[in-house]
C-alpha cells in the first residue's frame, strides 16, 4: 500500500461527479438479448448437424448471395477479420467452402459454397423452416412481417458511424 510522506497533505478520494440519469432503455443490450432468444431456437438444429452458428451464418449468406470476398462476408456476418480467417480456414478444411483467386487480381479471393455445404443446407432446410414457422406462430404473422420491416429500416437508416463521423463527448 502506498503511503503519503508525513509532511504531505492527506490523500483525498476523488469521486467522479454523478452521471446524468440515462433515460432511454438499453437498446444494444435488448437487441443482444433478443438475438439470443431467437438463435436459441435454431441452435438444436445447428448442433444436430455439426455446424457452428458462425459457420451457418456464412453458409446462409452465401446461399442467398453467391460467392463473396472475405471482407464482404465479415461485414455482412458481423465477424472480425481474425475470427473470420479462422472460421473460413476450418470451413475449407471440412469441405464447406472453397476459395478462388480472381483472375484479374490475384490478391483478391472469392469464397463460395461447395456441394457438401449445399447438401447440408438442403438437409437442414425443412428443420430451419420449421423453426421459422414456430417463431411466426408464436409471435404472429403480422408482428413477424412488421419486425422484418423494422429491422430492414434500422439497418438502412442507422449504418455504423465511420471513424470520421463518430460522436464526441458533449
Amino acid at each position: 500500500m502506498r503511503r503519503n510522506p508525513p509532511d504531505a497533505p492527506p490523500l483525498r478520494r476523488r469521486h467522479p461527479p454523478a452521471a446524468p440519469p440515462l433515460r432511454r432503455r438499453n437498446l444494444p443490450l435488448m437487441m443482444l438479448q433478443a438475438r439470443e432468444h431467437v438463435i436459441a431456437h435454431f441452435r438444436p438444429v445447428l448442433n444436430a448437424h455439426g455446424i457452428t452458428e458462425q459457420q451457418w451464418r456464412i453458409v446462409r449468406l452465401l446461399l442467398d448471395t453467391g460467392p463473396l470476398e472475405p471482407r464482404e462476408i465479415g461485414e455482412l456476418c458481423r465477424l472480425s477479420s481474425p475470427s473470420l480467417a479462422g472460421v473460413l480456414a476450418r470451413m475449407e478444411n471440412i469441405g464447406f467452402v472453397q476459395r478462388k483467386r480472381l483472375a484479374n487480381d490475384q490478391r483478391r479471393v472469392l469464397v463460395s459454397l461447395t456441394s457438401r455445404s449445399r447438401a447440408l443446407a438442403a438437409r437442414m432446410a425443412p428443420l430451419i423452416e420449421a423453426v421459422y414457422a414456430g417463431i411466426e406462430e408464436r409471435l404472429g404473422k403480422e408482428f413477424t412481417e412488421d419486425f422484418y420491416r423494422v429491422l430492414d429500416d434500422l439497418i438502412v437508416k442507422l449504418p455504423p458511424p465511420s471513424a470520421s463521423t463518430e460522436l464526441s463527448e458533449p
